[in-house]
């Protein structure tokens, strides 16, 4: 029954290898279970408690919450198909729910840095274009794909906005800093391109690839003097933190990134409190350790 699911995963979900090696261990890791503490021989057999048992167990034998996110979100993709196919009448996975993984803070540059970065040099080769790619990723807060499926037709200089296309094909403007909007008039002007041409096109005369522009950051960032791991998501991530830190507007921080939920862009919230608490112990006269102490 697993090996139809995971049929049922690669030909008509089109899933990649990866992912369906990680639905096979997941499921596997059940049936197996199921075989020695539940004597089932099919896990379509098992109900919810037995299955609360099975995360307990498998949390027990020191596998992580995200690792036992994924393994209850396979299991809930297989029982939702048993019960599609009629093969359960109810699905034990449900109402089940793996402990809570401590969510990572992403890592950001201060201003100082940020600053340090964009505005390097603009002589060397590509220079102009690369003043141009650093200033509006941290103008603007774009995602990596979002820049770089940017056409000439999308910037309105006039207005000093950019529109993009996010995920779920939805459509948002976002304004563009004046450094950006001189950045970016200045390799336009450089590379002679017209409406429809990629705004940082590859060497193919396509949009650049993702990969180019994550390889081409960390070179720019160790030129800069920066040693740590800069990469184009750190450059939105700092945009958003910045832009908080300044206005408090966690719904207009939301509306900038293009995210759905707002409790995904709260994280920075926690990024901004621990900026500030760094304030605190630096500056309060009764948060400060004693020498010695």
């Amino acid at each position: 029954m697993i090996e139809a699911f995971l049929s049922h995963l690669q030909v008509e979900r089109r899933m990649s290898a990866h992912t369906l090696d990680a639905y096979r261990r997941d499921l596997s890791a059940l049936a197996d279970w199921a075989l020695q503490h539940a004597d089932a021989a099919e896990v379509s057999a098992l109900d919810s408690e037995q299955l609360r048992r099975f995360i307990a167990d498998e949390h027990r034998r020191g596998l992580s919450p995200k690792s036992l996110q994924r393994r209850l979100s396979a299991c809930r993709s297989f029982y939702a198909w048993l019960l599609r196919h009629g093969r359960i009448a109810v699905s034990p996975a449900a109402s089940l729910r793996a402990p809570k993984a401590p969510r990572k803070l992403p890592q950001v540059l201060d201003a100082d840095e940020a600053v340090r970065l964009v505005e390097l040099p603009t002589d060397a080769p590509l220079g102009l274009r690369d003043r141009a790619l650093l200033e509006l990723f941290y103008s603007s807060g774009l995602r990596l794909s979002e820049l770089c499926a940017l056409r000439w037709r999308d910037l309105d200089f006039a207005g000093g906005t950019v529109t993009v296309l996010g995920k779920g094909n939805k459509q948002r403007s976002v304004p563009v800093g004046s450094h950006a909007r001189k950045a970016l008039l200045e390799w336009r002007g450089e590379s002679a391109a017209g409406n429809e041409a990629p705004v940082f096109p590859g060497r193919g005369g396509g949009p650049i690839s993702q990969r180019a522009v994550q390889v081409r950051i960390k070179q720019l960032a160790l030129r800069q003097g920066l040693y740590k791991h800069v990469h184009p998501h750190m450059l939105r991530h700092s945009f958003a933190s910045h832009i908080l830190e300044s206005s408090g507007d966690l719904r207009g921080v939301q509306e900038l990134l293009g995210h759905a939920d707002i409790a995904t862009t709260q994280i920075y919230t926690h990024l901004d409190f621990q900026h500030l608490a760094k304030v605190y112990d630096a500056a309060h006269p009764r948060a400060r350790r004693r020498k010695g102490g």
